[in-house]
This record gives structure tokens, C-alpha cells and sequence, in this order.
């Protein structure tokens, strides 16, 4: 019988395997990455293709494209693309991406194969009506309108661009011009350009039996389309200019958003693991410094964060929070006592082993059941580490020292290299 009294004993976590996908490459040389489970009676497949705002020849053409995609083909209408995937039971997603375009099917194994020519089609023979144009013109344009009355992404628009360069694909901001500027044949130039066979990566997890990988060949194998010449153009940030601060008004708010933050770096740069780590001592987790001194011990704000954002070519270390207008000063001064603490006082061990154990325990659940594992074994291969690359930071979490963690803080969170942006 089970004593309820008693927690259960905490084991520290091992070696973390990642399941090694199967590579199977279709008739026209499409690879597609099989990560099977037998048993799990559900599918997930994700077609991944190169064509996000780097490749853009004009803003926003990329997601314009990829959302579309769904609003009808050839032989079928938008709803009836719905229709028909809603009645199997199946789920089409479109997820935001500043780097690739992704298309994901959700699919019980038994209606396999009434749902993955559907998912080919879509990929395959778009053809971007205009009416369905117009309405996410329309409906993006409103959704932009309410989504600036917010202090939160407001800040976070200015940081990006401050960071980035308001001209760089990571950095430029949407307004209502840009969707306006947009045609449908900015649409079908940039599919024709970047949506191939040879730009695209496709995720297969779930129950991924013989009959699934021959019905994938049947309606993606076949696939002859040729590409474009294009060239892809280095990405690389415009701004040269010191960071300072920014200050946003925003009548009527009854907060005040705070956002501190500096160029950083993909996950291939050598720090980018023990950062990682930094990241969460500082603002990562809930028992974060930020946490505990601005929102435990001080009650300015109700959360506080620090993140570390990846992307393919660069990336972003930044803190955010919102505060009342009165206590915006002081919450400033008492995240950059914070930083300059991590630059001077080593970390203790017991704090490091208890950030070690959260990050652990993260990754263990990103390789809990199909769905989860295909996401990390598409950012390793995407972003182009070796696919032992999680392993790798298992063994750097375990392996951190306070010392350092200190290099790393004396190295990243100097006050001057930060923007500071506050809107409210």
C-alpha cells in the first residue's frame, strides 16, 4: 500500500537519449526524417522549408504565403480543404516562424490515407485566391491594431528593431502599409521560388509504418517541381549604433513595460549552452534572482522574465516585465544589481545544482512521447547542430561551474551593451 506521507525518492537524471530518426529519401530526393513509435496510433507530419523573412524580397511575404496555403488549390476550395480534414478528424497548423515555413498535419494512423494527399495538395498546387488575400489583409491589419494598444508588444517591437536594425528581417516591424503592399502574385513568386522539393525537410512521427512511407512517396516522391534561381542574402545586423534608452508613451496605460535587452547568438556559437544556464539563474525559471527579488521580495510586478531567443543566423538575450508607472525606476536599478551581482559573486553551488535539475527535468520532457520528440529532432536538424547536440547540453548543464558562469556573466551582461526600452 502506498504511504501518501512519503515523497517519492528524487533520482538525478542520467544520460538523455535522443531517439536516432530513420532517413528515408523519397523518388525525387526528398529526405524525410521517421521517427516511429509503434502503438501510438497518431501521426504528425511537418513539411519545413528555407523560406522565411530572409528569404523575403518583400516584407511579410512569407507568412502571407505560408498562411495561405491552406485557402485553397486547384481542385479544392479553402473550406473544403477544412471540411474534409475536420471530418477525419485531423488538424492542419500553420505556426509563426521568422525562419522557415512550416506546415504541420495532425492525423489518426487509420485515416492516413485520406488525409496526407489533402496535405500534399496544399503543399503542391496552391493557388492563393485573392479574396481569401484580401481577408487576411484585413483581419491581420485589425489584429495589428488591437495587438499596439498593448505596452508589452509595443516594447517588444522597438527592443527587436533596436537590437536588430528596423530594415533587418529579425528586426523590421509589420504595419497596416506593408499588408497592404502586398498582391497575389508577391504570393506565387515567392512559393515558386522557395516551396521545391529540394528546399523542403519533412518530419514524420507517430505510428510511421511501410504503407505510411509508401503513401508519402506516392503524393510527395513524385513531386518534380524545379526551383527558382535565387540567392540567398547574408543576414547580418544593420545597427551601429551604442545601445541607449528608449521611451515609449502610451496614454492610458495603467502599466509600464519594461524591456533590457542585446544581441546575442544562434545555438551553434560556443556559449550559447553555458548562456543558456546564465539565463536561467538571472530570469529563466520561476525561482529565477529577477523572481525572487522584483516580484517576492520587492511586489513590483506580478512576472519577470529573462529569455534567450535562437534563431538560425542570430539571436536575442532580453528581460521583460510590466510594472506600475511608479515603481518602473526602481525595478530598472534592481535588474542591473542583479546582473552586476552574477558578474562579482559566484554563483553558489547549491543554486546551480537546482537550475541544473530544472533545465534537466525541461529537457527530459521535450523527448516525452512522439509529438514532443519530432519538435526537438527538427530544431537540431534545421538548425544545423549535430543531432547529439541535446545530449551535448545535458552534459553542459551537469557540468557548469560557478567560475564559470561568472566569465559568462562578466562577458554578457555589462550594462552598456543593453538597450533599455520602456512603454507606458
Amino acid at each position: 500500500m502506498l504511504n501518501r506521507k512519503s515523497a517519492p525518492p528524487i533520482h538525478e537524471i542520467g544520460n538523455l537519449v535522443l531517439p536516432h530518426p530513420q532517413v528515408v529519401y523519397l523518388d525525387n530526393g526528398l529526405p524525410v526524417y521517421v521517427l516511429d513509435f509503434p502503438g501510438q496510433e497518431i501521426i504528425k507530419l511537418e513539411a519545413v522549408f528555407r523560406a522565411g523573412r530572409p528569404e523575403e524580397d518583400k516584407k511579410l511575404v512569407s507568412r502571407a504565403t505560408t498562411r495561405l496555403l491552406r485557402e485553397g488549390t486547384i481542385n479544392r476550395s479553402g473550406a473544403e480543404i477544412a471540411e474534409h480534414i475536420d471530418f477525419y478528424g485531423g488538424s492542419l497548423a500553420v505556426p509563426s516562424n521568422l525562419d522557415t515555413s512550416n506546415i504541420l498535419l495532425f492525423s489518426l494512423k487509420k485515416y492516413a490515407a485520406e488525409l496526407i494527399p489533402v496535405f500534399a495538395e496544399v503543399l503542391q498546387a496552391p493557388v492563393f485566391p485573392a479574396s481569401e488575400l484580401e481577408t487576411f489583409q484585413l483581419t491581420s491589419v485589425q489584429e495589428l491594431l488591437v495587438e499596439l494598444e498593448k505596452v508589452e508588444v509595443l516594447a517588444y517591437r522597438k527592443i527587436t528593431e533596436l537590437i536588430f536594425g528596423e530594415q533587418h528581417p529579425y528586426g523590421y516591424n509589420s504595419v497596416p502599409d506593408d499588408y497592404a503592399a502586398l498582391d497575389r502574385s508577391d504570393l506565387q513568386r515567392f512559393y515558386d521560388t522557395w516551396f521545391t522539393p529540394s528546399n523542403c525537410l519533412l518530419f514524420a512521427s507517430g505510428s510511421i509504418d511501410q504503407p505510411v512511407l509508401q503513401l508519402l512517396n506516392q503524393h510527395f516522391g513524385q513531386w518534380k517541381k524545379l526551383p527558382q534561381v535565387a540567392e540567398r542574402k547574408p543576414v547580418v545586423p544593420v545597427v551601429d549604433t551604442r545601445p541607449a534608452s528608449r521611451k515609449i508613451k502610451h496614454a492610458g496605460s495603467l502599466q509600464t513595460a519594461i524591456k533590457i535587452g542585446r544581441r546575442a547568438f544562434n545555438r551553434r556559437h560556443p556559449d550559447f549552452n553555458g548562456l543558456y544556464v546564465l539565463n536561467a539563474i538571472l530570469g529563466g525559471y520561476f525561482g529565477s534572482r529577477l523572481m525572487t527579488n522584483i516580484r517576492e521580495k520587492k511586489g513590483f510586478t506580478y512576472n519577470i522574465y529573462s529569455t534567450l531567443d535562437a534563431y538560425l543566423h542570430d539571436g536575442c538575450f532580453y528581460i521583460a516585465t510590466e510594472v506600475g508607472p511608479g515603481s518602473a525606476a526602481a525595478t530598472l536599478r534592481e535588474i542591473f544589481a542583479e546582473m552586476q551581482k552574477l558578474r562579482e559573486e559566484p554563483v553558489s553551488e547549491e543554486e546551480l545544482g537546482m537550475v541544473r535539475n530544472y533545465l534537466l527535468g525541461m529537457l527530459l520532457n521535450g523527448l516525452d512521447g512522439p509529438l514532443n520528440t519530432s519538435d526537438v529532432v527538427r530544431s537540431l536538424i534545421v538548425e544545423g547542430p549535430h543531432r547529439g547536440g541535446i545530449c551535448r547540453a545535458g552534459r553542459h548543464h551537469s557540468s557548469n561551474s560557478t567560475r564559470t558562469i561568472t566569465v559568462l556573466a562578466r562577458r554578457y551582461l555589462q550594462p552598456e551593451d543593453f538597450w533599455v526600452v520602456t512603454a507606458g
